[in-house]
């Protein structure tokens, strides 16, 4: 590549990265469904012409949303399984760091919410979506990888059945408790349960359920 063609790919990239931070800030701010193009091209300093130039429409530019979100929860998994003396330990931290993760970046896990109730019907998903698909695989490697872990150091059950499947059934019982403590957090204070006390027995019962 020459250096005028790379000078060019740079600004292609900053302008990318320029377009997702300002679809960022204003879905922060707002809501996605409040969010017009209009709004991500004036806070990207951009016309909006040139807005559509790298993202069709605004499902589109939503998959990149979801790539950073998604990546960004990878790196939280990856932080919070290091260094935990059993694989069932690297699990429960990763539970955790998902409820941390929808707590301390609530638009993050929207995007992902929302992402996650779309049906791929393509067969071949255009970019930003297949983006979208590898970054969640890597994702769910994190989790395949403590499971593994812990089977081999014993604190984790054998008679799971394939890791990726249980890694699945993890994320879908953690995605979920999160969705019941934001949607029915008044229903439970008038039960006398706290969301914390919510998350915590949640997590307690999915650690008995993989512990050997």
């Amino acid at each position: 590549m020459s250096y005028i063609s790379e000078r060019r790919q740079e600004e292609r990239d900053r302008r990318r990265v320029e377009i997702v931070d300002a679809a960022e800030a204003v879905y922060a701010e707002v809501g996605w469904d409040a969010v017009t193009m209009d709004q991500v091209a004036r806070g990207a300093r951009l016309s909006r012409a040139l807005v559509y130039v790298y993202f069709r429409d605004k499902p589109d530019l939503h998959f990149a949303l979801v790539e950073r979100a998604l990546e960004t929860l990878r790196r939280r998994f990856e932080a919070a399984s290091a260094g935990k003396p059993t694989g069932l330990d690297a699990v429960e931290a990763i539970g955790r760091a998902y409820l941390g993760f929808a707590r301390d970046l609530p638009h993050y896990f929207d995007a992902c919410a929302r992402y996650q109730a779309h049906a791929v019907r393509d067969a071949e998903p255009n970019p930003n979506e297949a983006a979208c698909i590898t970054t969640g695989h890597r994702v769910h490697e994190v989790i395949v990888a403590s499971l593994n872990r812990g089977i081999a150091d014993g604190s984790i059950r054998k008679d799971l059945g394939d890791p990726y499947l249980t890694a699945l059934s993890l994320w879908a019982f953690t995605h979920g408790v999160i969705q019941i403590a934001a949607t029915k957090s008044g229903l439970m204070q008038r039960e006398g349960i706290a969301v914390q006390q919510f998350f915590d027995h949640s997590i307690a019962m999915a650690r008995r359920s993989l512990q050997a």
